[in-house]
């Protein structure tokens, strides 16, 4: 019951925004008095539908996706009659293309400054106080709790929590001397520190304490758009390395995307609300780079329509969205065959 409960938490999330990101579109397109053909949520077979003044909207069988089909989007079908995507003016255009990023981020914003509303903002605290004992580990071993501050270790003072690592570091493996204050008295406990496997520095299982601050509207607002252009500089900042010094990014497909979505799902709905937020993020970061096809692509093709003053053959449109369908396929399953690696499927093929 818990894995459906997951796999439904991931479907439907990444199914709003999709839907979200659609729906940006969709009222775009009718501000410009574009012929709307079909709103569909999902592809293959359609398990919903009505038709509402000329439109069909649509429930598909693969809740992964969606689409908005316009009258004259097609190059191949397009006939240069009012009412057609590709009759509009190259700025409406630009709007149309840009809506459904643009509908993203908002929904980011809006996500996070209904966050910051209900559960206030989260910062860890500075000093050396422990907010979480993992099990398995020196410090639970040792009995400390929650709450408790450790004020020394092997008589050299702690006052904050990046005291207390950098002291720790070089301890793997050794017995070393705590002084820990727990309420209004305070005790002595030896322990012999853990060694992370990975970093080979001195662990105790230990993490900062987190202290929760109310914020008001205004705050919210802020900190929400804060976070979201914070996102799309770091990811930006992450692609232009490695795009520079030429190594492959890691980056998640569907599979891994839905994994992620699926296993937060048991953190809570905060962490499940903020992950939505960061995917949104991406979804439109992702949907404005210049790729041929995608959002991004199209505006920067339409904005050369504007610098030209002539409308681009619609010859010259379907060239571009075929390379760019390619290029998406690439990305696609080299980010699917990405996910498969990490779930140890490649193993069956001797990778």
């Amino acid at each position: 019951m818990v894995v459906i409960l997951q796999i439904l938490g991931a479907v439907i999330g990444l199914g709003f925004l999709v839907f979200i990101h659609e729906l940006g579109h969709f009222f775009a397109a009718k501000m410009c008095k574009v012929q709307i053909l079909t709103f569909a949520l999902g592809f293959g077979p359609d398990l919903i539908k009505h038709t509402y003044k000329g439109t069909k909207y649509c429930i598909k069988a693969i809740p992964l996706g969606g689409f908005v089909a316009m009258a004259g989007e097609n190059p191949q079908e397009a006939t240069g009659a009012d009412g057609e995507y590709l009759s509009l003016q190259w700025y409406k255009k630009i709007w149309v293309s840009l809506a459904g990023p643009f509908s993203n981020y908002i929904l980011a914003v809006l996500i996070f400054i209904f966050i910051f509303n209900i559960w206030g903002v989260s910062t860890e605290s500075t000093d050396s106080l422990i907010g979480n004992v993992t099990e398995n580990y020196p410090a639970a071993a040792a009995g400390l709790m929650p709450g408790d501050k450790i004020k020394s270790i092997d008589d050299v003072d702690i006052d904050t929590f990046n005291d207390l690592i950098t002291n720790l570091k070089d301890k793997a493996d050794k017995k070393t001397s705590f002084i820990v204050e727990r309420g209004s008295y305070s005790f002595e406990l030896n322990m012999i520190v853990a060694k992370n496997p990975i970093t080979g520095a001195g662990v105790i299982g230990i993490s900062p304490a987190v202290i929760k601050t109310e914020v008001g509207f205004f705050k919210s607002v802020y900190l929400g758009a804060k976070i979201s252009v914070g996102q799309t500089i770091m990811s930006l900042a992450y692609l232009t390395d490695k795009v520079v010094s030429l190594e492959k990014p890691d980056i998640s497909g569907p599979i891994g995307i839905m994994r992620v979505m699926a296993n937060v799902t048991k953190a809570g709905m905060q962490d499940y609300l903020r992950l939505i937020a960061i995917i949104s993020v991406a979804m439109g970061l992702f949907n404005l780079l210049p790729i041929p096809m995608v959002d991004g692509g199209m505006i920067i093709l339409f904005f050369i329509e504007g610098i030209i003053g002539k409308k681009i053959s619609t010859k010259i449109v379907q060239i571009y969205n075929t390379i760019g369908l390619i290029f998406i396929l690439c990305i696609f399953f080299f980010a699917t065959y990405s996910d498969l690696l990490r779930l140890g499927i490649g193993k069956l093929f001797g990778n």
